[in-house]
């Protein structure tokens, strides 16, 4: 697990970009934490280090968005307003098991249909440090995402 400071949205999407430069087909990466703490402007970073022309916005009205036209497909998923709490009917496994990288904004409702491996990424924000400082928790799950992690953040940085 690798704790980060951020001052700004600029720095948020860095890293974004950093990571996406090491991402393959069917990775997961949840993203979780506080309400406008950089969730969206994080996966603007992962679109850019894709290749991803497109603007990206936050899927929260329309659950899924997908993404083409760079290195992989981008599905950027907002499971906190399903009707039921349940991602059945959004056919994750096929998402999962697909061509592209999947997002997955607050993962904790669809805790039991995730896979073994992923990167959960944790954010929060700190007002009293300024309007942009944010503390972001990098946790990866399986080997490849450890190695990804430690590739991004190597010892000593």
């Amino acid at each position: 697990m690798i704790t980060i400071n951020v001052e700004s949205p600029e720095e948020t999407q860095s890293y974004g970009e950093k990571i996406a430069e090491f991402l393959e087909p069917k990775d997961v990466i949840l993203l979780d934490g506080d309400l406008g703490a950089g969730k969206t402007t994080f996966t603007k970073g992962l679109a850019k280090g894709l290749g991803i022309k497109r603007n990206i916005k936050s899927p929260t009205f329309t659950i899924i968005r997908e993404y083409q036209g760079g290195r992989l497909p981008l599905y950027h998923m907002d499971i906190y307003r399903l009707d039921d709490g349940s991602g059945d009917e959004l056919g994750l496994e096929e998402y999962f098991n697909g061509d592209g990288v999947n997002v997955i904004e607050w993962s904790e409702f669809i805790s039991d249909q995730l896979p073994s491996d992923y990167l959960k990424i944790i954010f929060r924000r700190d007002d009293e440090k300024g309007t942009d400082f944010r503390t972001i928790q990098f946790e990866p799950k399986g080997t490849r995402f450890k190695k990804i992690v430690d590739k991004v953040f190597p010892q000593g940085d």
